[in-house]
């Protein structure tokens, strides 16, 4: 667990939701309607005229409420079956998420859940998106959240051998994708949420747009329920088909956020697939991971690191891979190593990937 350098900010869900609906809800679903609530305000979409029947709702979770499960469990153990919560069951399952934010704002239009492990976050955002070019919806909710900071969440990622150990005593340089010292990811916790529209109706209401999300891509390795294809083959057909999506060349890809988890197969296995598909443009494109910086979101890391990717296209500052002092990459491949870099950029890629061999890839341009 890393402590940050700084206690001014502490989650406070009093701040959505009374303290007797907080004790009714695992910790993912009260970052998911945080976040949801903070999307929401910053779009503007509540004030305007809108259709709450074309007002969607699609967010997910890879895991959902581990914790809530555990502490069940563990009443349920010690005391017998009468002491668990009747809210158990509504307060862990993942869909539960998008119902709460909907019954909150009164949205009803399409309401779904995403479970795609460590892509969850980037698949929601491509369901939605698919959702508005359907024309069954105007505008849509779409993210990811994830708690799994647990007894049963460590134990499980650690016993795989999925954690970093080796920084135990000096967490903060602990993430550290592609340096030669990498073991492992860092646990993380949060959500990330965006508001997707259909970009005529975000232009007719005066809406603020960030970016427009012009490519997307979803693919399956089929090959194994925790590592990677060892060419990166399904992660490369994602980025492949969110190129062919957006009708644009490798070329004209400024910067890659990239899934770097910190890990010593995964890390490497996504530059041979960014270095099969981009050719001589691996070597100018810049990629970096921004798990060096917030750790390993899981189920949220995708749209955590969709919003990363369009406030680098926005404000053209690349963020760093930090930690990263002695790459095991190609030198000529660009990581951005340490210090962020001051680019004028207009066509981003944010790759996620997960167990089971699920890979998405987002192309976010600028508008």
């Amino acid at each position: 667990m890393l402590k940050g350098e700084s206690d001014d900010y502490v989650f406070d869900p009093g701040t959505w939701l009374e303290e007797k609906e907080v004790k009714k809800i695992d910790l993912f679903i009260l970052f998911g309607i945080a976040a949801s609530s903070i999307a929401l305000e910053d779009s503007g979409a509540l004030e305007s005229n809108f259709d709450p029947e074309r007002f969607g709702v699609l967010l997910g979770s890879g895991i959902g409420g581990l914790p809530n499960i555990e502490r069940n469990v563990t009443a349920l153990n010690a005391r017998g079956p009468r002491r668990i919560s009747p809210f158990f069951v509504p307060g862990s399952l993942i869909n539960l998420l998008p119902s709460h934010v909907s019954m909150r704002y009164g949205l009803k239009g399409y309401c779904n859940a995403v479970v795609g492990a460590c892509a969850t976050g980037a698949i929601a955002i491509t369901e939605a998106a698919r959702v508005i070019e359907s024309g069954v919806c105007d505008i849509v909710v779409a993210g990811g959240s994830e708690s799994a900071l647990c007894r049963s969440g460590i134990a499980g990622f650690s016993i795989i051998k999925a954690l970093s150990t080796k920084f135990n005593d000096t967490p903060q340089v602990a993430s550290r994708p592609w340096d030669k010292d990498r073991d492992g990811f860092v646990m993380g916790e949060g959500a990330g949420v965006v508001v997707l529209e259909d970009y005529e109706y975000a232009k007719k209401r005066g809406a603020r747009i960030y970016a427009e999300l012009t490519g997307y891509g979803l693919t399956a390795d089929a090959y194994h329920i925790t590592a990677p294809h060892p060419q990166g083959e399904g992660g490369m057909r994602a980025m492949e088909m969110a190129l062919r999506t957006a009708n644009i060349s490798p070329s004209e890809i400024d910067y890659i956020n990239a899934h770097g988890t910190s890990t010593p197969t995964g890390d490497s296995v996504e530059i041979v697939a960014i270095k099969n598909l981009f050719q001589d443009h691996a070597y100018k494109v810049a990629i970096s991971s921004t798990k060096s910086s917030i750790g390993h979101l899981l189920g949220a890391a995708g749209s955590v690191e969709a919003i990363f990717s369009m406030l680098a296209l926005q404000h053209g500052v690349l963020p760093p891979t930090l930690n990263l002092h002695n790459s095991t990459e190609d030198s000529n491949v660009n990581l951005v190593p340490l210090v962020a870099e001051e680019r004028k950029i207009s066509h981003v890629l944010s790759n996620s990937f997960g167990f089971g061999g699920v890979n998405a890839s987002l192309i976010f341009s600028k508008v």
